[in-house]
């Protein structure tokens, strides 16, 4: 990759907002109101605001390795922290992607190294769902269910933080589970069904 073409690529970028609207960067220097943050997988080939079809300044946005939402990193903890508490975001999306080189390692039995800790936590994801998972006979169907299913423990560990139980009861903050199919181009709603997933353990995680 040649560096120079980004500064170039920059320039046009610039031009082309400008051509149409004068007051573009103006207007985005002046602060931002995004109702949206969005929980996405650090993976190069998921560019957030594209996929959405939004512009900077739409959507406030948090990337990691395999969309995790782990409630002892503080960096993922200060994002929904701020996004929720401070720019008062109406929604709060999860999404994972098929074809996730993080649910993927996780499903192999390797010495990743450092990514070791950060990999347990999809292995317990596959603990929780291990029925479900070992009926599944066909790896790539297996594959992408876990892609499924970690999204939606990531959205009920959002669900158990008190930044996120606060806006429930004061303004209904919405939490989503979604995927996106990098083989197809298309964004899938999983629809999850948090009331009854949350029915017999939330009592265990209410905070007032």
């Amino acid at each position: 990759m040649n560096l120079d073409s980004i500064f170039d690529n920059n320039k046009k970028w610039i031009h082309n907002k400008l051509a149409v609207d004068n007051d573009y960067f103006t207007k985005l220097g002046s602060g931002q109101n995004p109702e949206l943050l969005y929980i996405g997988c650090s993976d190069s080939r998921v560019a957030a605001e594209d996929l959405m079809g939004l512009e900077p300044g739409d959507v406030f946005v948090h990337r990691n390795i395999a969309n995790m939402v782990i409630s002892i990193d503080l960096n993922v903890m200060s994002v929904v922290n701020y996004a929720v508490d401070h720019l008062k975001v109406n929604h709060v999306v999860v999404c994972g992607h098929y074809a996730c080189g993080g649910v993927k390692a996780a499903m192999q039995s390797a010495d990743l190294g450092i990514l070791n800790p950060w990999l347990r936590n999809i292995r317990d994801v596959y603990r929780i769902h291990k029925a479900e998972l070992d009926g599944i006979k066909d790896e790539e169907k297996k594959y992408d269910r876990l892609v499924e299913l970690n999204v939606q423990e990531q959205c009920v560990n959002l669900i158990k933080t008190a930044a996120v139980q606060k806006a429930y009861r004061e303004r209904d903050l919405k939490v989503h589970g979604w995927v996106f199919d990098i083989h197809t181009g298309k964004l899938i709603d999983l629809k999850i069904d948090f009331e009854n997933i949350l029915e017999h353990i939330m009592e265990i995680y209410h905070l007032d």
